[in-house]
């Protein structure tokens, strides 16, 4: 499998907070990766580095061989990275159908993007239904299908969800983590940041632990659920 996403030695400060202490990892085309940890471990600032909110002070963030480490934000969603964000970050007073078309701005094919409203639709047959309301008047649930849908709409290669499973009740956080193997499926590369360690290691192919902003652990998602290390802090056993 060919790397799409490779994180080489990255060094990342809040200020003089040194937060992330040198990590690699890869995402290869096709794959769920996860990247889970405790809370403030590092992995919202993993993401936020890699989709261009933050810029690192030492090493790279390589997608599909080019160095994107500190390019604008725009100009890596136009390389096919989405973020979905810890808390939705949905814009609450405007409608769900202007969420989606915000999600659409960096594109001018019409017909390709009314395919994808209605993709998204399908994938998330509550906002069809609601699609006049204002997001801000939406379910928990209903907000996080929204900010997927969101960055569906930019026809990513890669997304990054950060904590979706944040706030929900159990019975919708396994129909938000079915759609994420649905997308999946269908073609998109997933790196799943989750504090929910169970749901995250029960979908994905491999995963990464992460501590105070060094990866501890890493390995098949399947095996690191059976290790008697990430049992006990993460698993509850």
């Amino acid at each position: 499998m060919a790397a799409m996403l490779e994180i080489k030695d990255l060094h990342v400060y809040y200020g003089a907070i040194h937060a992330i202490k040198g990590i690699s990892l890869t995402v290869n085309e096709g794959e769920i990766v996860t990247l889970i940890g405790a809370n403030g471990a590092g992995k919202s600032t993993t993401l936020r580095t890699v989709s261009g909110l933050l810029t690192p002070r030492g090493g790279s963030v390589s997608f599909l061989g080019k160095d994107i480490s500190g390019a604008p934000a725009q100009d890596i969603v136009r390389a096919g990275i989405s973020q979905v964000p810890e808390g939705r970050r949905i814009f609450a007073n405007m409608t769900v159908m202007e969420n989606l078309e915000l999600g659409a701005y960096i594109r001018s094919d019409k017909e390709g993007i009314a395919r994808d409203y209605e993709m998204v639709f399908g994938r998330f047959p509550r906002l069809r239904e609601r699609r006049e309301q204002a997001a801000g008047t939406l379910s928990g649930g209903e907000q996080q299908m929204l900010a997927m849908g969101r960055a569906l709409m930019s026809r990513p290669k890669l997304l990054l969800l950060d904590e979706p499973s944040m706030g929900l009740a159990p019975l919708l956080i396994r129909e938000i983590f079915h759609i994420i193997v649905d997308i999946n499926k269908a073609g998109t590369t997933v790196l799943l940041v989750e504090q929910n360690a169970n749901m995250a290691l029960s979908i994905a192919s491999r995963a990464y632990v992460l501590e105070t902003g060094r990866i501890t652990l890493s390995g098949d998602a399947g095996e690191l659920a059976q290790s008697e290390a990430v049992r006990r802090a993460y698993l509850g056993g």
